[in-house]
């Protein structure tokens, strides 16, 4: 099993409105896949402020790359990636980590 954590550090404002299009996008990835059980989203309580932090787990790697790609071809993914279009404006930088676990 592998669990992928995105963190997106926001500009001030931004952090709320993130993290409700990433829990948007949990929820649409268990109905079209029916994945996305253990997945959440959290946002800092301490540390560096204003961050949205996105975990999933997926059996692998490749599974993870499956599933993403399969998001934005459905119908209701579409309407999502629509929501995303500016998402960039809304973070000021971020990292992708991978883990295996073991």
């Amino acid at each position: 099993m592998i669990i992928v954590q995105d963190t997106f550090v926001c500009k001030p404002g931004n952090a709320s409105k993130l993290a409700k299009l990433f829990k948007e996008w949990i929820e649409l990835m268990k109905k079209e896949t029916g994945l996305g059980g253990n997945d959440y989203v959290m946002t800092d309580l301490t540390g560096q402020w204003h961050r949205v932090i996105m975990v999933s787990n997926h059996k692998s790697v490749a599974e993870w790359e499956k599933n993403f790609a399969k998001m934005p071809k459905s119908p209701k993914g579409k309407a999502l990636m629509e929501k995303f279009k500016n998402m960039n404006e809304m973070y000021v930088s971020g990292s992708r980590e991978i883990y295996r676990v073991w």
